[in-house]
């Protein structure tokens, strides 16, 4: 299946993508910056940077600490993060249906065979021993 992956770059620097939401759902699902970055395959650290990085991109925050108790604390999702999560996947949905002629056209000119005997490309380099650091040639 073709798909297309949506990148806001705001005016100011700040991004929103597939990944921030997507930390952001499991946020709101499991109450937990640790949970949800480790239901994303990424570290605590990792998960936190992206958060603060959203908190700081708006001017209101979209996550916020929730005060401890009994069970301890955790993190919630506020109700401006609600919004950017709806607003984004809104953002998904259009852009599907205003460019699925468009996708289906790209993908009806594939090549089949491609990548049928390649392992995943993550455009890296770093399996190529001729390649070195900055993708110029190794010296």
């Amino acid at each position: 299946m073709t798909r297309m992956r949506i990148r806001i770059d705001f005016d100011t620097g700040g991004s929103i993508g597939p990944g921030k939401i997507a930390l952001l759902e499991r946020i709101r699902e499991t109450g937990s910056i640790s949970a949800a970055g480790r239901t994303l395959g990424m570290s605590y650290r990792r998960a936190w940077l992206l958060v603060d990085d959203l908190n700081r991109i708006f001017r209101e925050p979209v996550v916020s600490a929730a005060v401890g108790g009994k069970h301890g604390g955790g993190t919630v999702l506020t109700a401006f993060g609600e919004q950017v999560i709806d607003h984004y996947r809104a953002v998904e949905r259009e852009a599907h249906v205003a460019t699925a002629h468009r996708l289906a056209a790209l993908a009806a000119g594939t090549n089949p065979d491609y990548g049928a005997d390649k392992q995943a490309d993550d455009g890296s380099f770093a399996g190529d021993p001729e390649v070195g650091p900055g993708c110029g040639p190794k010296r």
